[in-house]
């Protein structure tokens, strides 16, 4: 039984709830209760990367017209536009934004665009951050499709967090292993990202993303070189859960 709508707007109250509701369940579970619980206040934010496809799909199951976020830095792989507009039609989905800071803009704060070599997390800031603080200012919760095994800081991160702004932040995927994953994908044959195959099994934006070695940590073709691992949409340069403002 889902929860009642009182909780929507308590996200300090609601999502202890909802975590012991929510917390061990399946992934499936946890996205429809997001998704009807906020219904039309929603979104889900996706890089449309190495492992975009299994949250795309289970959210195009329950609504395909979920509004989906996509962050457009301006220095994204062009395979991975390609893959976004693939994914788009193949799961019919009707309300995907790519969303971003204008080419003037972008311009005018980094007229060289050798930002991300003086000071990435400036640059993620800039591309990243801020124009998704500006975009889920409409809505009362969103979606990631971040996982426990990723990183350090994530390591124990829950299915419903707060957000200090006064949204939910969801995380249907954190308990979710690599196994898992490809399961998924093999079951519903969803396709891959055309850069996995090629030695990327984390993509971001072009300049701070390098192949992966055997035996190397998924995300060490990230930033590699620096002690940076988030780009600052999720946690800020201080570790702690980056706050999105009002």
């Amino acid at each position: 039984m889902l929860l009642e709508p009182a909780f929507r707007f308590a996200p300090d109250k609601g999502v202890g709830v909802l975590n012991e509701r929510y917390g061990e369940a399946p992934a499936e579970d946890a996205l429809h209760a997001a998704l009807r619980l906020y219904a039309g206040q929603i979104a889900v934010v996706s890089s449309f990367g190495a492992e975009s496809a299994v949250l795309l799909h289970m959210v195009s199951q329950i609504n395909p017209h979920t509004p989906v976020l996509m962050i457009d830095t301006q220095m994204l792989f062009p395979q991975t536009l390609d893959y976004q507009l693939e994914l788009t039609g193949l799961f019919g989905l009707t309300d995907v934004r790519r969303i971003g800071h204008t080419r003037d803009e972008l311009k005018r704060r980094d007229p060289y665009g050798a930002l991300h070599l003086a000071n990435p997390d400036a640059c993620c800031h800039l591309r990243k951050v801020e124009p998704l603080e500006n975009a889920l200012r409409g809505f009362s919760a969103h979606i990631s499709g971040r996982k426990r095994f990723q990183t350090g800081r994530r390591a124990v991160m829950p299915v419903f967090e707060p957000d200090a702004a006064g949204r939910v932040k969801v995380n249907p995927l954190a308990a979710w292993k690599p196994a898992d994953l490809g399961a998924y994908m093999d079951r519903h044959d969803l396709p891959r990202h055309p850069l996995v195959a090629q030695g990327y099994p984390s993509i971001g934006c072009v300049p701070c993303t390098s192949k992966v070695g055997a035996g190397e940590d998924p995300r060490a073709g990230r930033w590699r070189g620096t002690d940076k691992d988030e780009c600052g949409i999720h946690f800020g340069p201080d570790g702690r859960v980056e706050r999105i403002a009002s």
